[in-house]
């Protein structure tokens, strides 16, 4: 049962954390312009681009990345103004247990984790799209959208070679198809140059030459001026950048993960550690809330700037472990499930050695 306490403990608990957010987007928002203004201005993007397709879809992504340090230096404040205040000491000195005391804090980072999730696996991804044409329209550097070299695997049995793809024009020249089957080699096919239709998804192949290998041994040779196959390949998968991993739904991520590992590429750990990473960061928010109220709960002389640069401090310490485990889970040094949920069970741990210290 929800009591006029616990109503009084959520109100300033969601209000601060919308205050907290607000401060931070006005921050950022100042130094993502200054940080483009000059791509802005060279390309001269229109207003209502910058405002509607840019910030208004790359705002919420930024805020919700780091929502739970945003939560916790939420608690670490406005728990601090209370114990100043001496409202926490009324509090169980009417004979509120401290778990009782700590319901209304769990209950509203609760409630913001599971909406936090929500935004992670479908919303954001939707709106993250948009953020991510409008950079590759106006930000990002075109010289890049050039790979050589390109050897892969696009489906079970066939390994596709390319000399070299140019994104903007959509021409590759030099590609090579191999078609391999129990152990061995079917056909394999030539081509001067190909190019992406993307009307029609579709790849047309110049200057063809394909060989047969026949079970008898023998060769069939095929050979012509074009050909149009449906490549079960798409070339954004080129260029694809691992930060766009936000513009993926839950859905998408477990497509991603499976083309990767059928690949054989070393992508496939990084999208699942950020697939490991949207179910954990909920959880990290109750861990830290639940360290947030331990640490500001007790009264201190110096009143809540203490308390605040503890929380700052620690919260400074979790990013950089989160950020360490992510990095070993992303390259495949540790399995991402391990590599995403050790730091949070880690401070498991030191969320239960602060409870036994701090002040009932």
């Amino acid at each position: 049962m929800i009591k006029k306490i616990d109503w009084y403990i959520i109100k300033k608990f969601l209000l601060s954390f919308v205050l907290t957010l607000g401060l931070f987007t006005v921050i950022i928002i100042v130094f993502d312009v200054a940080e483009k203004i000059d791509d802005f201005v060279e390309k001269q993007t229109p207003f209502g681009e910058i405002v509607f397709d840019y910030y208004f879809n790359f705002i919420p992504f930024l805020l919700n990345l780091f929502s739970p340090i945003f939560v916790f230096i939420t608690v670490i404040f406005f728990t601090s103004k209370m114990a100043d205040k001496s409202e926490v000491v009324a509090i169980l000195s009417g004979g509120v247990s401290y778990l009782r005391f700590l319901r209304p804090y769990m209950l509203s980072a609760l409630i913001i984790g599971a909406f936090s999730f929500s935004l992670n696996a479908w919303i954001i991804p939707r709106s993250d799209k948009k953020r991510v044409e409008f950079e590759n329209r106006y930000t990002r550097n075109l010289e890049n959208n050039y790979k050589k070299n390109i050897k892969q695997q696009i489906r079970p049995g066939m390994i596709m070679s390319l000399q070299n793809y140019n994104y903007l024009d959509s021409f590759g020249y030099k590609i090579q198809l191999e078609h391999v089957e129990d152990g061995r080699l079917k056909s394999r096919l030539f081509g001067d140059k190909i190019r992406w239709n993307e009307e029609n998804e579709t790849w047309r192949i110049s200057n063809y030459r394909i060989r047969e290998f026949l079970p008898n041994g023998k060769e069939k040779l095929h050979s012509g001026a074009y050909l149009d196959t449906m490549v079960p390949f798409d070339p954004e998968d080129f260029f694809r950048r691992q930060e766009d991993v936000q513009s993926f739904n839950m859905d998408e991520l477990d497509k991603y993960i499976a083309l990767e590992k059928m690949r054989g590429t070393s992508d496939a750990f990084f999208y699942k550690t950020e697939k490991q990473r949207r179910y954990a960061s909920p959880f990290s928010m109750l861990i830290l809330t639940f360290i947030g109220v331990c640490v500001s709960s007790a009264k201190v002389r110096r009143g809540v700037g203490k308390n605040l640069a503890k929380g700052i401090l620690i919260s400074f310490f979790y990013l950089f472990v989160i950020q360490f485990f992510s990095s070993i889970g992303s390259k495949g040094a540790m399995h991402p499930v391990v590599a995403i949920w050790t730091p949070n069970i880690a401070f498991m741990f030191v969320a239960g050695w602060l409870y036994k210290k701090a002040q009932k």
